[in-house]
């Protein structure tokens, strides 16, 4: 008799035309969040995802938000007695396909490429991130159903808002969080290590913003007549900016770097071992040193350093030619990316007295709150039986041991999952870094699709065996 793993990666094996074009078919809806025209799209999105999990025999709802809807399904067998409950999280929503010029075909068009470096890529908005993703453990799912039965208790969430900063999430989880309640989370919004090696990212920073406004003179003036002793806001607050960082790239924040928890030893060895190649990283993107901290290499700047980082800075004239004008007003916008241990509500006060104990008189103050842009930072701890399990199933399915990653990227519902239900979570996902998410001829490798379906049904197996 054949084994159920056996005859479920059969399945994936012999389905993956009909899987390609069920992808393609969600790649063809433009469910753009963020843009209200987009917003029946986005349902249609959602209704059609609900449907492919009804087709494979779970109990599937949209569940209405003040936002776009979440989708709900529920996989829950007669007999659940000693058996895993398992919660997998994805977002059909996508980013502008914006600029149009720069793709090669419509964003809404999938197709599949060629790249030397890749093999076969599957090109479109949403192809990398997330619709792919998710449909690698929708195939999983839809293949035990096929060819055996699923071993665990699944339920499904697919969100409708990740790329417009998760508005709705927080009052979902505290209206439907006992629902969606399990043993563990599994999230595909991260990427592996590279195109042959697996990753589970072990470590998330958070992000905190806000947005500075300057007031000097109750108009704009000119120069020649006011230059010298009016106040010049944008002279103020480059003064403000620059000293939010010392001369080794430290941040000068008081308290800022309080209670950040420190990476296990078993994970600085590992990241040693590595041997992370900065300068060809930089390199893809026209630069050459590491610019952070002194004393931390790149991949320690990314993976375990938080940062203060200036996303956009305006003030006075800015149309062709001149105007010598001294302006009334000067704005930053500034976002810190935190790493677990750090307290968010803290790091922003201690933000806004930094500041405000730099304007100087006759100058007023105005902090302005980034919309959706808070997060806490997260680590998973390194004994965790779900971590062990599907690392020994990656392992099974790209014969290499998965990498445990760090990343950058703040992924709204990690910390919100922990916020509102206590949930452990673990970010699988298989794209690489060249995805061009959120870019023109965005692109998911196709093997990287079909061995991600074998990844999650190998994983599946492997929770099973916790039960």
């Amino acid at each position: 008799m054949i084994e159920p793993l056996t005859a479920v990666l059969q399945a994936i094996d012999n389905n993956r035309e009909d899987a390609l074009e069920r992808l393609f078919q969600l790649l063809r809806f433009p469910s753009i969040s963020t843009d209200p025209a987009y917003k029946q799209d986005c349902r249609a999105t959602a209704e059609r995802c609900v449907a492919t999990l009804g087709e494979m025999g779970f109990r599937a709802d949209l569940c209405e938000t003040s936002g776009h809807p979440m989708v709900v399904g529920h996989d829950r067998p007669a007999d659940v007695e000693g058996k895993l409950h398992v919660l997998f999280y994805g977002h059909y929503d996508v980013q502008p396909p914006e600029p149009l010029e720069l793709w090669t075909t419509p964003p809404f068009e999938p197709r599949l490429d060629f790249e030397p470096e890749n093999g076969e890529v599957i090109i479109a908005r949403g192809a990398g991130d997330n619709k792919g993703h998710f449909s690698t453990f929708l195939e999983a799912l839809r293949a035990w159903k096929l060819a055996a039965e699923l071993p665990i208790v699944v339920t499904v969430l697919l969100e409708g808002e990740e790329e417009s900063g998760s508005h709705s999430l927080p009052e979902f989880l505290d209206r439907h969080g006992k629902e969606i309640t399990c043993d563990v989370t599994f999230i595909c919004d991260v990427v592996q290590w590279d195109k042959d090696t697996p990753a589970i990212i072990v470590r998330l920073r958070g992000i905190v913003g806000l947005e500075i406004v300057l007031t000097g003179p109750s108009r704009n003036l000119d120069s020649g007549q006011y230059g010298g002793p009016a106040l010049n806001p944008i002279r103020t607050l480059v003064h403000v900016v620059a000293d939010l960082h010392d001369a080794d790239g430290r941040v000068t924040i008081p308290g800022f770097y309080d209670g950040i928890v420190q990476p296990s030893p078993g994970e600085k060895k590992q990241r040693a071992a590595l041997n992370f190649d900065a300068s060809a990283f930089l390199g893809e993107i026209g630069l050459t040193v590491a610019a952070g901290e002194e004393g931390y290499s790149a991949l320690e700047q990314l993976w375990e350093r938080p940062t203060c980082a200036f996303n956009g800075i305006t003030g006075g004239y800015q149309g062709v030619g001149s105007n010598a004008v001294i302006p009334s007003k000067a704005s930053a916008k500034i976002s810190c990316r935190l790493v677990p241990g750090q307290d968010s509500k803290k790091v922003l006060a201690s933000l806004r007295t930094f500041i405000q104990s730099r304007v100087p008189q006759d100058c007023k103050v105005e902090f302005r709150e980034t919309e959706g842009r808070s997060h806490t930072a997260f680590c998973i701890d390194p004994q965790s039986p779900y971590l062990k399990s599907a690392a020994e199933a990656l392992k099974e399915e790209w014969a290499r041991a998965p990498v445990l990653m760090g990343s950058g990227r703040a992924v709204p519902i990690v910390p919100e999952l922990n916020r509102t239900l206590g949930m452990d979570r673990l970010p699988v996902r298989f794209g690489l870094d060249d995805d061009r998410i959120h870019s023109p001829n965005e692109k998911f490798n196709l093997r990287n699709f079909q061995k991600g379906a074998r990844s999650w049904a190998r994983i599946i197996d492997r929770l099973a065996r916790l039960s």
